[in-house]
């Protein structure tokens, strides 16, 4: 059966959603920079940390800083990525910049503590919901990217050779005790984006090998309306065929999966693993039995 067609409707709802969701993340992010971060120097990794440290020395226009030192790398990732991604990462930091201008006088707290874990929380909230809408606020990420698959470098790696250089040029101009601070926040705020982009209600995986695979199946199915998929494979040591579960289900399920497990096979193995996303309907509306 041949696959529907996206409608020009559902393609200009899916435009407007991603916009809007684009706008609220750079608008949050904005707001963690100038209500928390920017007036207790700060900074964030990246180019809006060098943005920031030359908006201190130069006086210049944050938010047309931010938007300046981007161009470069979006230039980079115009062949490289796209140009839809370059167009929704252009268009997110530009909202940036114009929500860095909006929350310009506002300024919640001059406590240390505080601006550093709930800037960096609600900075990584606004990042997180901006990668989630396949956009990004920082043009170090994408040339991390690229350089990753040419130098054989985790994303990672590059991304905090990176910021050790912005940090170090952090603690010359403000301190380092404020750039230790940034150095927490840093951390916080991609601890968050891993939320956001994972969520914090993660399903799980969970095979199942037992000698009553179909009894413990069926109950599942039957009890707590589970689906299920049956996998066929060979013991290793018996050589003989066994069958094995495979489900996806809520943590919340999973100890009801336990417990069908323990009724019906007190000797069954279980191997259970996170899963971060789901797409579609649950398999065993489609597979039945491989």
């Amino acid at each position: 059966m041949p696959e529907r067609k996206i409608t020009t409707k559902e393609r200009v709802a899916l435009f407007i959603n991603r916009m809007f969701f684009l706008t609220l993340g750079a608008f949050i992010a904005a707001f963690a920079l100038e209500c928390f971060l920017v007036p207790n120097n700060i900074i964030d990794g990246g180019v809006v940390g060098i943005s920031m440290i030359t908006s201190y020395l130069t006086k210049l226009n944050l938010g047309l800083l931010v938007v300046i030192l981007n161009i470069p790398f979006l230039c980079f990732a115009f062949t490289k990525m796209g140009k839809y991604f370059v167009f929704q990462t252009l268009y997110a930091v530009t909202m940036l910049a114009i929500g860095v201008n909006l929350f310009q006088p506002y300024h919640i707290t001059d406590d240390l503590l505080l601006a550093t874990v709930f800037g960096g929380i609600i900075l990584g909230t606004g990042v997180g919901i901006v990668l989630k809408s396949e956009g990004s606020l920082d043009g170090t990420e994408i040339m991390s990217l690229v350089l990753s698959k040419k130098f054989g470098l985790s994303v990672g790696e590059i991304i905090m050779a990176f910021n050790v250089f912005i940090y170090f040029g952090a603690g010359l101009v403000f301190g380092w005790n404020k750039a230790m601070y940034s150095v927490l926040t840093y951390f916080i705020a991609y601890r968050v984006i891993d939320i956001v982009l994972e969520g914090l209600n993660s399903s799980k995986s969970v095979r199942i090998i037992s000698d009553k695979a179909y009894e413990i199946g069926q109950e599942l199915i039957d009890k707590f309306e589970i689906s299920v998929t049956y996998l066929k494979g060979i013991g290793g040591y018996s050589k003989q065929e066994k069958v094995l579960i495979y489900c996806v289900v809520s943590r919340l399920e999973l100890t009801k999966v336990k417990e069908v497990v323990k009724e019906f096979d007190t000797k069954a193995f279980m191997s259970i693993g996170d899963i971060h996303e789901t797409y579609g309907s649950r398999m065993g509306k489609y597979i039945d039995k491989i």
